[in-house]
């Protein structure tokens, strides 16, 4: 089914529209404080962040997990992931995936996972975890459009939105989609700052407060 946002056509992505959204993750997600900090190495960057984008968009696409959307062209892409009830722990096979996929590299990627895991909202919510747009096409709105239309629906539902902004520039854009900043996470050595954004359900009364996010053990499968 799609919806039209402004001139931005959105529907939900398909398993035939992978590989063009594994690129355009790739290229999005190439440069920054985090892609520097995951994968020094340029020359190695590329097929790791290719293997490492297959597994996280084959599981968005996982309709029992998540939920991905796309636009028209397939020229930007969003994974969204219900957070209604507390997640059991990944599965062992999660990890091995992981590392197969970034190699040497699989250290700070498992960090990083770890330290969103801990530090996720415990309210309900569904949770952002990725959005790229093809560098191509930037500045034009089309992320906007994305994530608005999937605003609409939370909205509908009066459920709230949560995300982790990698740089200041997109954590501007947050602020101006309705997003507050939380405590931010600093990445150990001398990671970059990752910054925690809380997005609250349509109609709520007061401020939007961003919501306890101590860690805490999470429920075993």
């Amino acid at each position: 089914m799609t919806a039209p946002s402004t001139s931005v056509t959105i529907r939900r992505a398909a398993p035939n529209d992978a590989d063009r959204l594994v690129s355009v993750l790739v290229e999005a997600f190439f440069d920054g404080p985090v892609a520097d900090w995951l994968v020094p190495d340029h020359d190695d960057r590329r097929a790791v962040y290719h293997r490492y984008f297959t597994l996280a968009l084959r599981h968005g696409l996982d309709h029992g997990h998540g939920h991905v959307d796309t636009t028209a062209d397939r020229s930007a892409v969003a994974i969204w992931y219900p957070r209604t009830e507390p997640r059991p722990s990944a599965p062992p096979e999660h990890q091995a995936a992981l590392e197969a996929a970034t190699g040497p590299y699989a250290p700070k990627f498992t960090l990083l996972e770890a330290m969103f895991d801990a530090f996720h909202p415990r309210e309900p919510h569904h949770y952002l975890a990725y959005v790229a747009v093809d560098p191509s096409g930037q500045g034009r709105g089309v992320g906007t459009a994305l994530l608005d239309s999937y605003h609409r629906r939370l909205d509908a539902l009066g459920l709230p939105a949560y995300l982790e902004a990698s740089n200041m520039r997109n954590r501007r854009l947050y602020l101006r989609l309705g997003y507050r900043a939380g405590p931010p996470l600093l990445l150990p050595t001398s990671g970059p700052t990752i910054w925690r954004m809380w997005r609250g359900p349509a109609g709520a009364t007061g401020p939007t407060v961003f919501p306890a996010t101590e860690p805490q053990p999470r429920r075993r499968a």
